[in-house]
């Protein structure tokens, strides 16, 4: 590939961080870099020098842009984002922190591990981490710090498990990487079934361990403050608690993992599953309803605008030939297979830091999956390795979305610095949950080889 091609590529991704860096809306940023630089390209080649891209890719553009809004793969986004913001409204996570402050409460660290249940709970019905840090720390926190819980420990457990739904089925990240990827998202929805287990159970050791080691950072809830629920009330609260969201869960998951409905059916049946729930719980009315709509507008406007403007970047990047030129390098590389990998998984930790999952899943893995090929690796495999991966940009700093929520949310008395110490834990265990699952492939791949037999 001619230099001039190779420090085209260097300057588009020079480009887009420092434009990143004033503040300006990721998908002007993303479409604004593509277009300057096709018609750079253009000018460059007007000019007698030898460039791949130039305007006409701006017409590759467009095609790519209407082969966006017709992909039916796409359906079950707006439907998810929908059912997310509905079971929001239908207060759902009240009834499940009562009825865990009076089940775990008695057992030190109790309530955090409460915490991390339900935020597991809230990953497989709503997926949208916003609304999940928002509520456990609206709802759980203040108890946490009133019952004297280290505020580190409080504060890194919400995040942590409220960060949960961008890895735990059904995620709109698995939706955009299925379709990025060129995999199932039914696939890949049972794929990230085990690890996002595994995660949640080494939140839960660490809490435990850190209420047997120091039991003033993580006391039992008092008595007093469980709310008078015992005995058969107490079974009785835990059922009607956990019965609706787990029905709603199998509905979904269940009807994509047995066949019986494709993902945007399942998501269909999410969306009208939880418009049933706000009914039932009498929370829905004809303002909520447009509440509900307008902010699934605006999520779904909000991803597709970084999709569109990513394509623009992508088509021009691939011109220049940036797709061949990291492929090269990488491979390149006197490492073997997994020190490739491991390298590749190391970039998007990195870039985490600074970047979304949205513009990390659209721009970074495309570009990652030629290597894949001429590496060998299992496409499923590394793709779940890389949505655990990208889980950590919500609690990493300066980009840690799950950060602002909960400072948005948490008592005044919370500083930001403790914010960033309580996650700190929690980064370094779904680290070791990376490894784990690299270490053993089959918790990402047994499910979906189970499905075919």
């Amino acid at each position: 590939m001619p230099d001039l091609n190779l420090i085209f590529v260097a300057l588009m991704f020079a480009t887009f961080v420092a434009l990143l860096a004033t503040g300006y809306p990721v998908a002007f940023v993303l479409g604004g870099a593509g277009l300057v630089f096709a018609l750079l390209g253009e000018i460059f080649n007007h000019w007698g020098f030898d460039v791949d891209a130039d305007l006409s890719y701006v017409g590759l553009v467009v095609n790519r842009i209407y082969g966006v809004m017709s992909s039916y793969g796409l359906v079950p986004i707006p439907l998810f984002i929908f059912m997310g913001h509905m079971l929001d409204r239908s207060g759902l996570a009240h009834g499940l922190l009562r009825a865990a402050q009076a089940l775990f409460g008695p057992i030190p660290g109790g309530l955090a591990i409460a915490v991390t249940l339900i935020g597991l709970i809230l990953a497989a019905s709503t997926g949208i981490i916003g609304a999940s840090v928002v509520l456990l720390g609206s709802l759980a926190l203040p108890t946490m710090l009133k019952d004297n819980y280290r505020v580190e420990l409080a504060t890194g457990t919400v995040c942590a498990s409220g960060s949960l739904g961008i890895l735990v089925p059904p995620s709109i990240m698995l939706v955009l990487m299925a379709d990025q990827m060129l995999l199932s998202v039914g696939d890949l929805f049972l794929a990230a079934v085990l690890p996002g287990l595994v995660l949640a159970t080494l939140y839960v050791l660490y809490i435990g361990g850190v209420a047997l080691a120091r039991p003033s950072a993580a006391p039992p809830l008092p008595k007093n403050m469980r709310e008078g629920l015992s005995g058969g009330r107490l079974a009785v609260a835990v059922v009607t608690s956990l019965v609706p969201p787990l029905a709603l869960i199998l509905a979904v998951l269940g009807s994509i993992f047995f066949g019986i409905a494709s993902p945007s059916e399942a998501a269909g049946l999410g969306a009208m599953g939880a418009t049933i729930l706000a009914v039932a719980k009498r929370q829905l009315s004809g303002a909520v309803l447009k509440e509900v709509c307008y902010a699934t507008a605006k999520t779904t406007s909000f991803i597709f605008a970084i999709f569109l403007g990513a394509t623009c970047f992508s088509v021009v990047l691939r011109g220049v030939g940036g797709d061949e030129a990291i492929a090269a390098l990488l491979t390149a590389i006197p490492l073997e297979t997994g020190g490739v990998i491991f390298l590749m998984l190391g970039l998007v930790f990195v870039l985490g830091f600074v970047l979304d999952w949205i513009e990390i899943t659209l721009i970074v893995l495309p570009l990652l999956h030629p290597v894949l090929a001429t590496l060998g690796a299992d496409p499923l495999w590394f793709t779940i390795l890389v949505a655990v991966c990208l889980q950590t940009s919500f609690l990493t700093p300066p980009v840690g979305f799950a950060l602002f929520y909960l400072k948005g949310v948490a008592p005044p008395e919370v500083r930001i610095g403790q914010l960033y110490r309580g996650v700190v834990p929690f980064v370094f265990l779904q680290l070791v949950g990376l490894g784990i699952i690299a270490a053993f492939p089959a918790l990402a791949t047994w499910l979906p080889e189970m499905a075919y037999h």
